[in-house]
């Protein structure tokens, strides 16, 4: 029934301290509306507002409330008065004897009661079942929906707050936003138990209360996969950007039993790319998210492991066996490797920034934080093409968005088309020779000092957002000792090894390095962390499939 598929998650609940009464309650609600409703009975009020908060923190619905008047310790009315404020779209009925009428008429006004019952209510078919078909009807017709999703409880400006709806929203965990100064926000908190002083709550699908979770408990709780299901494989892929999961549909989709190891959210830079229109394939355009989506959809189809949340510290070689370390002290081990671990954006340095970083400053787009922008002026460091992508994205909603950039224009590093198309918004500049010389705010961002490189003036300009794209410092200092980097950090592989024509010196095979082939064996690298990579989506995509053909060489001839 349609009705009953709608309501499936509501509850009507009855309250009474005598057993009696109460199992009868229940038998006649079990009897009319058992199939659409779940019938949930206590016989206190202190458990029946327990039973709300469970309900409360699981995502379930309480469409109707009884409670008898006369219980001990805590009555019917005091009951409902302290349950309306868990679930206030709940409709609410008092039973009562007929001495207690001027009650329970006193009760409409404090709290709100939309019907009282007098006992014995039978027969239910004519004294309690039309008055709650006429409440249920009601309560159907009313905003009160179920929300299945993850619920996220903060403030808007903490920081913990924005780095866990960043990494739930990059992993594609559906999630609603509550803030902890609104009501809705507030009940959440009482229901777990919280004074707010802590933050964020975190409540999973089924109810279970996570305060302040770190990244590895938020993952496991949320369905993401941190565990490996074996010791050994044929290829581990580090890191879960393009080139990262280019090697695992390739790799897994060519009989590799294949494992992408990601320390935070699939997609690198480019999943936090609002809009990617020069990929080819995608005429117009595909964002980050979709993309990433799609490609780590398309590895578990053929049979790639993906595990987030898991930092790699390590890399030993043990014969021909290549064995990855984790932070927390395990590890597996593979026939081969492949680094994909990208780069992260440099920090500013400028005074204020660290302070304030992820209240009001933010490295990458941080996509979640966009609604929050409409109708306020944006200002974005960087002039290659992320920073560009952002500033079009951004645009829509925001009052004005002002890009600074420390070169003379953006040509030396962001794509014709993207140039053209921030020339022809209204509402975006661009202020070159231009660097944030300091951040200022109290708790969140407010004023941004800038300064002309050329004239050396300084300007201060109120702005609490402020997102930063410059430059790329690769992800590799847990390979020194072990890999060879360049003075960057960026990992050489294949010809650079080799620029004398001789290998590296602790070369053992007979072989030179294959094209992309660290001067370990068997390890492998792809993407923005390779020296001299060419730092586009399609290019990272195109070297983890090449890094796949050179592993199946590999161990061909091992």
């Amino acid at each position: 029934m349609a009705q009953a598929a709608e309501s499936a998650r509501a509850v009507i609940l009855t309250v009474d301290d005598d057993a009696g009464v109460s199992r009868a309650v229940a038998r006649d609600l079990r009897r009319r509306y058992g199939e659409s409703y779940r019938i949930v009975r206590a016989e206190s009020g202190e458990s029946a507002l327990e039973a709300l908060r469970e309900l409360k923190l699981r995502g379930d619905l309480v469409a109707v409330i009884l409670a008898d008047y006369r219980m001990p310790q805590m009555n019917g009315i005091e009951f409902l008065e302290r349950a309306m404020d868990i679930h206030p779209g709940a409709r609410r009925i008092l039973l009562t004897a007929y001495a207690d009428t001027s009650a329970a008429i006193d009760a409409i006004n404090v709290v709100d009661l939309d019907h009282y019952l007098l006992k014995p209510w039978d027969p239910p078919e004519e004294k309690l079942y039309p008055v709650l078909d006429d409440l249920l009807e009601a309560w159907r017709c009313s905003d009160y929906r179920p929300v299945p999703a993850t619920k996220v409880v903060g403030h808007r400006w903490s920081a913990r707050s924005s780095d866990v709806r960043e990494f739930l929203a990059r992993n594609q965990v559906p999630y609603r936003w509550y803030s902890a100064d609104e009501p809705e926000g507030q009940r959440l908190l009482a229901a777990a138990g919280q004074d707010g002083r802590r933050l964020p709550l975190v409540i999973t699908p089924e109810g279970t209360a996570l305060v302040e979770p770190d990244v590895p408990e938020l993952a496991s709780h949320v369905g993401l996969a941190t565990t490996p299901t074996a010791d050994f494989y044929d290829l581990v892929v580090i890191g879960g950007g393009p080139a990262g999961l280019g090697a695992a549909v390739y790799g897994a989709s060519e009989g590799l039993r294949t494992v992408l190891v990601e320390r935070s959210a699939t997609g690198g830079q480019a999943g936090q790319s609002s809009r990617i229109e020069n990929y080819l394939g995608f005429p117009d355009g595909v964002s980050g998210a979709q993309l990433t989506d799609r490609a780590r959809r398309q590895a578990a189809k053929f049979g790639a492991e993906v595990l987030t949340a898991r930092e790699v510290t390590g890399l030993e070689v043990s014969g021909a066996a290549r064995i990855v370390r984790f932070s927390d002290g395990s590890a597996i081990a593979a026939h081969s490797v492949i680094l994909a671990t990208g780069v992260s954006y440099r920090q500013l340095r400028a005074p204020g920034c660290a302070e304030l970083t992820s209240c009001g400053v933010f490295y990458g787009s941080a996509l979640t934080e966009a609604p929050s922008c409409k109708g306020q002026d944006v200002y974005i460091v960087g002039g290659a093409n992320s920073a560009g992508q952002a500033a079009m994205y951004l645009s829509k909603g925001a009052k004005s968005v002002t890009l600074l950039v420390r070169g003379a224009d953006l040509s030396a590093s962001m794509s014709h088309y993207l140039i053209q198309q921030i020339n022809e918004a209204p509402n975006i500049s661009v202020r070159p020779r231009t660097v944030v010389d300091a951040a200022h705010g109290e708790g969140h961002l407010e004023q941004l000092t800038l300064r002309d490189t050329e004239t050396g003036d300084t300007e201060l300009v109120d702005a609490q957002w402020l997102f930063v794209f410059i430059g790329a410092a690769p992800l590799t200092d847990w390979l020194d000792g072990t890999v060879l980097r360049d003075s960057g950090g960026f990992i050489l592989a294949g010809p650079d090894l080799t620029p004398d024509g001789r290998p590296p010196a602790d070369w053992e095979l007979d072989r030179p390095p294959y094209h992309l082939e660290t001067n370990v064996p068997g390890v492998f690298v792809a993407g923005d962390a390779r020296a001299e990579s060419a730092k586009r989506v399609a290019s990272a995509v195109g070297e983890g499939a090449m890094a796949v053909m050179l592993v199946h060489r590999y161990l061909e001839q091992s």
